[in-house]
């Protein structure tokens, strides 16, 4: 059985040929599928994409699996939902149809067509309208401003057409720019960069919005950058509890990859992920990790992140944040000297404007983990160090690490070097710690959280914050070379 929902609890995901009372009461968890000879599938096309039906209504949807050519792949496909039952319609011409019937309540559902094999998946939204439909949305207040990293809290009524509040309904938040402003799912709304967005609340297709200012903290302020790597498990219940930190951490949220486990598929980024870290995604600036590429070129991670994930299938972008200049790496891509991310990295730190540089990639150039030191990072050490950079973070081994300031080489460096993080710490299983390696300062192997930057004008200060329950702390004080 699968899992979906917001919060620390998950919903039951009702597969497809559960359609019955007893079916359900007896725990029908076996997929309908509609089974062909199997062709190599280059994506899932699911129409309609969006669509508003009433309690107890009834839609159909149509599922393509189409070849790198475009011709249609004659492959399994396996149907989901939530919020309702989905009974598989068999196929036509390649065209794999389901009907979806709701259920009671009002709400927000996802219908997803996976195909098999390839993994490659497309999913729709379900808005069952209630009874009375929404006429008006007002978000207040309609303009507020907040500095890069600061907060601020939207609220959205509805009302119906004659002007009566609408209780009990949840709306989508979105920002037309998450990289100036970032919004939850609650309507918080966080500042990223300098800049203008507008934030949206909708519900049933109706929308109101507010126009929010972010301006640059003023000389002497300061921008959080919070996060970990190694993160979103369905078989673990650490990424719901390194969410919920999030939830009272504001700022950029960063990932050092390994987002979501064991494949990095759209349908594990619609479980596993999207629950508990992905409430926190419009303000997130992710870096794949190998799992996510399991999934073919990690399709499944850029088109879950999106623009915030930078180009797609490139995997490696920068962004100012505050008086810091940060850089997100692919180590999954060649990271040898003149590799294109390495001759994009030294363009990108040439033209850089601000002092203090931070970077952080998947794999850890150094580790005392089970995964141990990768010398694959090293050309990209090697121009962050020609640069006077600072501070790198990585994941990939399932622990905590915090190293001393170092040459790529490991030489000990506290003039030049730069402090290697290791937050392999976001929810997925840990991994024993055996053994420390040189210039190693403080490891942990037995605890989950997410290490809080604060990034000053000149100066940084570090913080792990464990969850409920944990005791391990680490903190700290750096200064930009």
């Amino acid at each position: 059985m699968a899992w979906s929902g917001g919060g620390s609890a998950r919903v039951k995901w009702v597969w497809a040929g559960c359609v019955t009372a007893a079916a359900l009461t007896a725990g029908c968890d076996r997929p309908a599928t509609t089974a062909l000879p199997g062709t190599d599938t280059d994506r899932v096309e699911l129409t309609p994409a969006v669509i508003a039906i009433p309690p107890a209504g009834s839609a159909d949807f149509v599922a393509t699996a189409l070849t790198a050519s475009g011709d249609t792949a004659d492959v399994t496909v396996t149907w989901m939902a939530t919020g309702g039952s989905l009974v598989d319609g068999g196929q036509d011409r390649g065209r794999h149809l389901g009907r979806y019937r709701a259920g009671m309540f009002c709400g927000d559902y996802l219908v997803v067509a996976t195909a098999r094999p390839g993994n490659r998946a497309d999913t729709a939204r379900v808005t069952v309208t209630c009874a009375i439909p929404v006429a008006t949305v007002e978000v207040t207040p309609a303009s507020a401003s907040l500095l890069a990293g600061g907060v601020v809290q939207l609220a959205a009524t509805l009302r119906d057409s004659s002007g009566a509040e609408l209780a009990g309904r949840v709306v989508t938040w979105s920002s037309d720019a998450p990289g100036i402003a970032a919004v939850d799912p609650s309507g918080t709304v966080t500042g990223i960069v300098a800049g203008s967005a507008t934030i949206t609340a909708t519900r049933e297709g109706v929308s109101g919005s507010a126009a929010v200012t972010v301006t640059a903290p003023p000389a002497g302020g300061s921008a959080v950058l919070v996060g970990a790597g190694d993160i979103a498990d369905c078989g673990s219940t650490g990424d719901e509890a390194t969410a919920a930190l999030l939830d009272g951490i504001p700022g950029t949220v960063f990932t050092t990859g390994d987002n979501v486990y064991e494949d990095g598929s759209p349908t594990q980024f619609a479980q596993c992920y999207e629950p508990t870290w992905g409430r926190h995604k419009a303000r997130t600036r992710p870096a794949p990790g190998n799992h996510d590429y399991h999934t073919s070129g990690a399709s499944g991670y850029y088109a879950y992140f999106g623009a915030n994930a930078g180009a797609a299938g490139v995997g490696y972008y920068s962004f100012d944040l505050g008086e810091w200049h940060v850089i997100s790496l692919n180590s999954n891509v060649s990271m040898s000297a003149g590799s294109a991310q390495e001759q994009w990295l030294r363009a990108d730190l040439a033209a850089a404007t601000r002092a203090c540089v931070l970077a952080y990639w998947h794999h850890p150039r150094f580790s005392s983990g089970s995964h141990g030191s990768d010398t694959g990072p090293q050309p990209l050490w090697q121009a962050l160090y020609d640069f006077g950079a600072d501070v790198v973070l990585a994941g990939h081994d399932h622990n905590y690490e915090r190293f001393a300031p170092q040459t790529p080489a490991g030489v000990r460096d506290d003039a030049r070097g730069i402090r290697q993080f290791v937050v392999g710490t976001g929810g997925t299983g840990f991994r024993t710690v055996s053994a420390t390696i040189a210039n190693s300062e403080t490891t942990n192997d037995d605890t989950f959280g997410v290490l809080k930057l604060t990034l000053a004008p000149g100066a940084y200060t570090w913080e792990f914050v464990p969850v409920a329950g944990g005791t391990y702390r680490d903190s700290g004080t750096g200064v930009c070379h």
